[in-house]
């Protein structure tokens, strides 16, 4: 029910009106009668060790819940996923091309200096500037931001990005296309500000403890890699008085059981995910900690489609339809995950497009389709298809890859070989296409269809997309250009479908987010479908 909410919320601050916007902002907020902990200190299991905290180079969820905390943008999220001011207190734009947001001037940089519109300006030609190499800087392309596509293609400079400072605290943005969910689009990882004359004089060394400077409610004070990450309170922050937690620290614990036991033995104040074996017993003897909600996410298997044997549709095809979707997310997972034959989940705003024909099949249907596809590409008992599967290290991951091989093996007679890599060499062997099959997953950057469907665009390989299609890349063309919602949605519509027939990629199911969260935190979202945590909004209760 929740979701509807926050489609609306999110549209209505995303610059539908002509009018200017702005809100009361979000902090803190403990109840009248909470009796707080003398101890405010909060620790998060985060999954993984962190590829970076560069804003502009990363491309993972790990790094965006920690830089959410170290750094901040033009925009922030509520509990509910609702847009909120960041830097900026207000913004308007009369035709959803140019758009104008006013920053609060009590805004600082952890060293003391202000926030400004030229530290907008500076990171946003950052991230485009070739030079950068940011695997998101496509992002800003789909922004539709002026120039943005030949900057990061070298056919222009940097300085000529659709983005300028009227003044130190006024910034204009300049569109190409109309982009009524700009606004939204504020809030992911890659458009947060970053400080010009630290990173001009440390380089790569900025986001090291003793040199970071940042503008979000933390700063980091310690780094111990594959161990520990902390923060304390940056006293600069705008909103500093609202700020109740006084250190929060990040452990990349890549495995599940590992975490729910330091979770259970009270080390952890919120886990990253749960153990998929476990959930039942969890749900039984630990109903108080376990928090489940919709998750704007799709997991899936990618195929590269650039080399064999995923070269050849029908293969890809085959391998598809015979993964029992109904058994992963109801059996092996049940936690009310849905089967996934959509890159775009169904809890995204205004999408619910009719299912493709391999997605109205029985199971038994596709697994026959599935066995003649395969016969039909060449490969039967005498001559057996054999690929690996890569996947980051996770036991849930491997365990799901386990299940699915079996069933590979059941149905086609496949000999798949596991490949587990640590999270960093797995993001860059997709990215430049060692891999044969991979397992994926894709979180939107907002409440919309498109921050899933241009994932699949020609130039972008972000997640290790290696899928070229003319026909594909016009869609997202069209729809990004278009000015008519209903037109756009039929337009993600028919990417879908392409996509259904190219299968270079194999949904497998929508996520819900899973984890233990200790009844003592407060101000835990529970209803940001983007699962968009701000420790900031954060606070212990006495028990």
């Amino acid at each position: 029910m929740y979701k509807n909410k926050i489609t609306q919320a999110l549209l209505l601050t995303a610059g539908l009106s002509l009018a200017a916007t702005s809100f009361t902002s979000m902090a803190a907020e403990v109840p009248a009668g909470v009796k707080l902990a003398a101890k405010q200190e909060l620790v998060r299991g985060n999954g993984t060790e962190v590829a970076s905290l560069d804003p502009h180079k990363t491309e993972g969820v790990p790094e965006s819940h920690v830089i959410r905390d170290l750094l901040e943008g033009l925009v922030n999220q509520d509990g509910n996923g609702k847009i909120i001011p960041g830097v900026a207190e207000r913004w308007e734009s009369k035709d959803n091309k140019t758009f104008t947001f006013y920053l609060r001037k009590e805004a600082k940089w952890s060293n003391g200096d202000s926030v400004t519109a030229h530290d907008f300006v500076y990171s946003f030609q950052r991230a485009v500037d070739p030079l950068t190499a940011s695997p998101y800087s496509w992002y800003i392309e789909m922004t539709s931001m002026s120039n943005a596509a030949d900057i990061i293609a070298g056919k222009k400079d940097k300085s000529t990005l659709g983005v300028k400072a009227l003044d130190d605290y006024t910034l204009e943005v300049q569109l190409d296309n109309a982009v009524p969910y700009f606004v939204m689009m504020m809030g992911h990882t890659t458009m947060k500000a970053v400080h010009q004359a630290t990173i001009e004089k440390y380089g790569e060394q900025w986001t090291k403890p003793e040199n970071f400077v940042g503008n979000g409610a933390f700063v980091v004070s310690n780094w111990v890699v594959n161990e520990r990450i902390e923060m304390t309170p940056n006293k600069y922050y705008w909103d500093n008085a609202k700020t109740v937690l006084t250190k929060v620290t990040y452990l990349p614990i890549e495995n599940q059981v590992a975490e729910m036991n330091r979770f259970l033995s009270g080390e952890l104040d919120i886990t990253n995910e749960v153990p998929n074996e476990h959930f039942k017993r969890l749900q039984k003897e630990h109903p108080e900690s376990l928090a489940i909600k919709g998750n704007l996410c799709t997991y899936y298997y990618n195929f590269n489609t650039q080399k064999p044997p995923f070269d050849d549709v029908r293969v890809r095809k085959a391998v598809s339809y015979a993964i029992d979707r109904n058994v992963v997310a109801n059996i092996l997972l049940g936690q009310g995950q849905k089967p996934a034959y959509f890159l775009t989940p169904e809890i995204v705003a205004g999408f619910s497009p009719e299912l493709p024909e391999y997605g109205k099949m029985t199971q038994k249907e596709r697994n026959a389709k599935a066995v003649a596809l395969l016969e039909e590409a060449g490969y039967n008992k005498a001559n057996p298809l054999k690929f690996s599967l890569l996947y980051n290290t996770s036991e849930n991951h491997k365990k799901l890859a386990v299940a699915i091989g079996s069933m590979w093996k059941k149905t086609l007679g496949v000999d798949v070989t596991l490949e587990n890599q640590e999270w960093k060499t797995y993001l860059e062997t997709k990215k430049q296409g060692q891999f044969e099959a991979a397992r994926a997953g894709w979180c939107g950057d907002y409440n919309e269809a498109s921050t899933f469907t241009t994932l699949m665009e020609g130039q972008n390989t972000t997640g290790g997309i290696h899928y070229k299609s003319a026909q594909y890349d016009e869609l997202v063309k069209r729809a990004t250009e278009s000015t008519s919602e209903a037109e756009r949605t039929e337009l993600y519509y028919a990417q879908e479908t392409l996509l259904a027939k190219d299968m270079p990629i194999a949904p497998i199911y929508q996520y819900v987010t899973t984890r233990l969260v200790n009844p003592h935190v407060g101000g835990y979202a529970a209803n940001n479908a983007e699962d968009k945590l701000y420790s900031k909004d954060m606070y212990i209760i006495a028990e």
